[in-house]
């Protein structure tokens, strides 16, 4: 036994001092390493070590995702095949990230060691067997610190996950998540933005008082108001607020309710699960009939069923369009959903932190005019005002009295709606008769055509005076209800 493994090294040496006549020598030192690998691995002084990507209990393997971020920090993942080159938040960051079905290889105390990432599943350890007596705890010790550190780096970059397909191996993808909003650029109450954000970090820290009342450790929000009244905006300021990740599900890529759960169950603690349209989700639930993909059980086990425990540290948020008078009061039970935060149309106080916001205002001498308006009941969304403010933002005045008349075209649409439904001849179908419509697309395409027309007047009468005058006259224009 002995001399045929010496015949066998003294073979490979000697057809590799050939192949050092032929080919260059990179290539024959490629081939002479595999060939010694074949041969070491015929000889089982190896031992190998799965890591998957998910558990048991197909839930995300957190070694599993800190090993691999530990091996792309590596020196060596320059020189492995075919890997992946990713630029990161500013443009003069780039990120090496490993290939799938490619090795990566690495030293410690000594010792040799590769890693190889399987089709992106599973990362496979091979480990010489005398060496993985002596340094394998070390080892992933090592890796443990050495990703902890780059954690501490980088802040924990807070990540947007989108889930994907049924049948994929991974059902989230994930991107970074660098939407600016914060707690400070929310147009909101200033005493309601504070108990949000009491609310928030009492919860944080409210882990073993869970635990003592035998409750899970996660917290609901219904976040619930017209389209343009700031939802996604404050969403993106909690995440910001807490360091969460986030993940948006999109509930017309989910199967059935145990399509629900997985997805919950692969979730990670430190989270924001958001689930927008739950009005329209819920409807939608309650028609369901065998061919559809929801029904209203899945939708209220994954709100608060069993499965909701199978991690914790997170908080669901629930939005709408409506009101919540249009859905079932016992969906929204404390349990379901703990806080409810109404999203209004624009007031004069959220006026005024909008102006302040867009355009640096505190005082100005039309504010009074705007609270005057408003104070007969016309009203336009945020984002309606915003727009307007930003589309002027290099003459507030300008932007304050195009507000004005947007709010005057709107009370008198809403004047002339009322006449028509006390039967002043004119159809309901007349089309000076604003729109209610909760679609976003309809808003921005009607707002565009009235922003348009007031800045047309607007331009035309800063040509003929320079008065306090604004664009006036009959405006077609659409709100959201």
């Amino acid at each position: 036994m002995f001399f045929s493994m010496i015949s066998s090294i003294l073979f490979i040496l000697f057809s590799s001092f050939l192949i050092l006549r032929f080919f260059r020598k990179t290539s024959a030192l490629q081939i002479l390493k595999q060939w010694w690998f074949a041969f070491e691995t015929r000889l089982h002084v190896h031992q190998s070590f799965k890591i998957p990507l998910h558990n048991q209990n197909s839930q995300e393997n957190q070694l599993h995702r800190k090993i691999l971020t530990y091996l792309d920090s590596l020196p060596s993942v320059q020189d492995a095949d075919f890997t992946n080159l990713f630029s990161g938040p500013n443009p003069s960051d780039i990120f090496l990230h490993l290939d799938a079905n490619q090795t990566v290889h690495d030293t410690f105390l000594g010792a040799k060691l590769s890693w190889t990432n399987h089709a992106g599943d599973s990362l496979v350890l091979r480990i010489k067997k005398k060496d993985k007596r002596r340094i394998f705890r070390q080892y992933f010790q090592h890796i443990l610190s050495v990703v902890e550190e780059i954690e501490q780096r980088k802040n924990k970059e807070t990540r947007l996950f989108l889930n994907s397909g049924a049948g994929e191996i991974s059902r989230w993808r994930s991107v970074p998540f660098t939407h600016p909003a914060s707690f400070e650029t929310v147009a909101m109450d200033a005493e309601l933005k504070n108990k949000v954000k009491s609310d928030l970090e009492q919860f944080v820290k409210s882990k073993q008082y869970y635990h003592r009342l035998g409750r899970v450790w996660k917290r609901s929000y219904l976040l619930y108001g017209a389209s343009g009244t700031g939802k996604s905006s404050f969403v993106a300021a909690m995440a910001k607020f807490l360091n969460y990740d986030v993940y948006d599900i999109d509930a017309s890529k989910v199967i059935d309710g145990a399509d629900w759960k997985m997805l919950l169950m692969q979730t990670t603690p430190k989270s924001m699960i958001v689930v927008e349209d739950l009005d329209r989700l819920i409807a939608a639930g309650k028609s369901a009939t065998a061919a559809t993909t929801v029904s209203i059980s899945s939708v209220l086990n994954f709100m608060d069923g069993i499965v909701s425990c199978c991690g914790e540290e997170r908080l669901m948020v629930f939005t709408m369009n409506g009101t919540k008078d249009e859905v079932d009061q016992t969906v929204l039970r404390p349990g379901r959903v703990d806080v409810h935060i109404h999203f209004p149309l624009c007031d004069f106080s959220t006026f005024k932190i909008l102006a302040g916001s867009y355009l640096g205002l505190k005082e100005h001498k039309l504010f009074p005019q705007v609270e005057e308006v408003l104070q007969t009941g016309a009203r336009l969304s945020p984002a309606e005002v915003g727009e307007i403010m930003i589309s002027n933002r290099n003459s507030p005045s300008r932007a304050l009295k195009t507000v004005i008349t947007a709010l005057q075209v709107q009370n008198n649409g809403i004047a002339g709606q009322r006449l028509s439904h006390s039967g002043s001849g004119r159809g309901s179908d007349d089309e000076s008769i604003p729109v209610i419509c909760r679609e976003s697309v309809h808003t921005v395409r009607e707002f565009r055509k009235l922003y348009g027309l007031l800045r047309l007047g607007s331009r035309r009468k800063d040509k003929e005076d320079s008065s306090v005058h604004s664009a006036s006259g009959p405006i077609e224009r659409s709100t959201t209800g």
